[in-house]
């Protein structure tokens, strides 16, 4: 039997997240997957302006915003919009 048919890195799936900033110095993805912590989903700036992350992340809906030059800004693509824990609004995603 296959057990890593199974494991929790099977249950991961890549999620491309683009933010619009080209006059931002930095871009960062923040959200309930990483602890909204600002350094640990660096955004890669593309040649057109805008800011790319492909993100891993598990099955379920995640609350997350961009940190734009250290505000947070929500991401007008997104799937739905909700608050997070201190009330501020965020953006959605759905991973299936």
């Amino acid at each position: 039997m296959n057990r890593d048919r199974y494991s929790a890195h099977r249950n991961l799936r890549g999620v491309n997240f683009v933010c619009h900033a080209p006059q931002a110095e930095s871009v960062s993805l923040v959200g309930d997957f990483n602890q909204w912590n600002p350094t640990a989903h660096p955004m890669e700036r593309m040649a057109d302006g805008g800011w790319f992350l492909v993100a891993e992340l598990r099955h379920g809906h995640h609350r997350y915003a961009f940190l734009v030059d250290g505000h947070l800004t929500t991401d007008p693509r997104a799937m739905g919009a909700t608050r997070d824990d201190q009330g501020r609004r965020v953006s959605l995603v759905a991973v299936s």
